[in-house]
């Protein structure tokens, strides 16, 4: 089925940009579809993904924003350079202690924003009990609304480590004042603004 859990938050995410944001950096890019959303508002965008063959494919694609081949834990970012980064569905395939490289590159007043996946516990069945129906409806309607269209390349999946809670416990230490809204498909919201 078409229906993407991390397409559906992009407006999510784009609420959190921060006005004049000039700069951005996109993590786990992906096939590019969320940077592009971001360099077709005038943003300049670093898209970067570790998966060779997602890049070329973002690359052939086109629209805007600079398609880097690397892994952003060996990267070498900008310090205070980024108004904006986003990861989608992408810190989980890294060491969460990542975020405090990604809160560096963060110029004053700039915005970190996760779409994040968590490891389920006992205490999420009510939210995945409650998810269910509703994904079900959301991928029928995509279906039927996308009959025939290639889904293109796909990036790789990885399985979460990190539970919700621990999620917000490494959070408070590294991020401070970070927030963190528990989303409905399975994915929770991390926004942390650098001081300006």
């Amino acid at each position: 089925m078409p229906f993407d859990h991390n397409d559906h938050y992009h407006r999510t995410l784009l609420r959190r940009v921060p006005p004049g944001c000039a700069r951005a950096l996109d993590v786990g890019c992906g096939a590019g579809r969320f940077a592009r959303r971001l360099a077709a508002r005038g943003i300049e965008v670093d898209a970067v993904d570790p998966a060779a063959e997602v890049i070329e494919a973002a690359r052939a694609a086109g629209g805007g924003p600079r398609f880097l081949h690397a892994d952003i834990t060996d990267m070498e970012l900008p310090e205070g350079h980024y108004d904006f980064i986003s990861c989608l569905a992408s810190i989980h395939h890294v060491p969460f202690a990542t975020v405090s490289r990604l809160r560096s590159a963060l110029a004053p007043g700039g915005v970190l924003a996760i779409l994040g996946c968590y490891r389920e516990t006992p205490a999420d069945l009510a939210w995945s009990l409650a998810a269910v129906p509703v994904n079900a409806v959301a991928r029928a309607a995509v279906a039927v609304r996308e009959r025939g269209q290639e889904t293109g390349v796909r990036a790789p999946v990885r399985p979460p480590e990190m539970s919700l809670a621990e999620i917000r416990r490494e959070a408070a230490g590294l991020l401070p004042g970070a927030r963190i809204s528990r989303l409905l498909f399975w994915r929770y919201l991390l926004v942390h603004r650098e001081p300006a």
